[in-house]
């Protein structure tokens, strides 16, 4: 199951030592709720070598989403070593995550 990741416990979890893949969405997105099934997909097969959630940014504090320049949603981050490596914005193939994860690992 993805995590649930929020202001507090996000950045933590980026400084650590696995990669990191945060889907910032809401309750109200369309494409948010599209792509939902496929992170939780990804957070079943990448468990214990990826850290993945979602960061509602409605409810999470909205710090970080600031902080990362999140301006529309579904965007996903992916983090390695505590910095930035990539994004993706908008709905999207659970193909296209896949190789984004795996130039992570």
């Amino acid at each position: 199951m993805a995590q649930i990741f929020n202001d507090e416990n996000l950045p933590q979890l980026i400084a650590g030592t696995k990669p990191v893949m945060v889907d910032f969405w809401a309750t109200w997105c369309g494409p948010c709720r599209m792509v939902a099934p496929i992170v939780e997909q990804l957070a079943q097969e990448y468990e214990g070598r990826v850290e993945i959630g979602k960061y509602d940014v409605d409810e999470a504090g909205g710090d970080l989403a600031a902080e990362f320049g999140i301006r529309s949603i579904p965007t996903i981050l992916f983090f390695k070593d505590g910095k930035l490596i990539d994004r993706h914005v908008g709905a999207t193939t659970i193909d296209v995550l896949k190789a984004k994860l795996d130039t992570l690992l």
